[in-house]
């Protein structure tokens, strides 16, 4: 859970927000929802659903009807990108 700036979100929450950012810097534009699909290996409407929680939790926002248009609304340093990708950090660095 975020606990910067008081934006609390769930793990699985955060692994789909770090995901999209992730995707985004990656390769310039957001991730479509089959995109999300197939790397979280979940059905259609799950992601669909996560998609509308995110948003409806002020996490995210989208353009209805234009796909690719979701924008992330929390700054890069509260997403858990390092455990999404399974790094661990040590305190001595």
């Amino acid at each position: 859970m975020s606990q910067k700036s008081g934006t609390h979100f769930t793990e699985k929450q955060g692994y789909y927000l770090a995901f999209i950012y992730t995707y985004a810097h990656m390769f310039g534009r957001p991730p479509a929802e089959t995109d999300m699909q197939r790397h979280f290996r979940v059905s259609p409407p799950s992601v669909h659903q996560m998609i509308v929680t995110l948003e409806r939790n002020g996490f995210i926002r989208r353009q209805p009807g234009v796909p690719r248009s979701i924008e992330i609304l929390l700054p890069p340093e509260n997403l858990p990108i390092l455990e999404w990708l399974g790094i661990k950090t040590s305190k001595s660095l």
